[in-house]
């Protein structure tokens, strides 16, 4: 499938510059970044359907972990501390 792009003339000399320092063609920078660009959006799609059915399971069957919980473990994970994981149970 052919395609073709408009590329405004400062894009096109960033993507000219890029492609001489990485010894490629602009050609194949562009479609590099393209494939970037779409893995990356295809798990930033993944990760919002998995918001959507832990939030949708967690409005059924009420079970949650309270922010000041997640908060807590993950502080005490990121100075190098071993913590207990947190676990969901019914809020009032």
């Amino acid at each position: 499938m052919a395609v073709s792009l408009r590329v405004p003339e400062q894009l096109k000399k960033r993507i000219a510059r890029l492609a001489r320092r990485r010894a490629t063609t602009p050609h194949a920078l562009m479609i590099e970044a393209i494939g970037e660009k779409l893995d990356a959006e295809g798990a930033r799609e993944a990760l919002l359907a998995e918001a959507k059915k832990r939030l949708a399971r967690m409005k059924r069957t009420g079970a949650a972990i309270p922010a000041t919980e997640v908060f807590s473990y993950l502080e005490q994970r990121a100075s190098g501390g071993i913590a207990a994981r947190p676990r969901a149970r019914k809020l009032a």
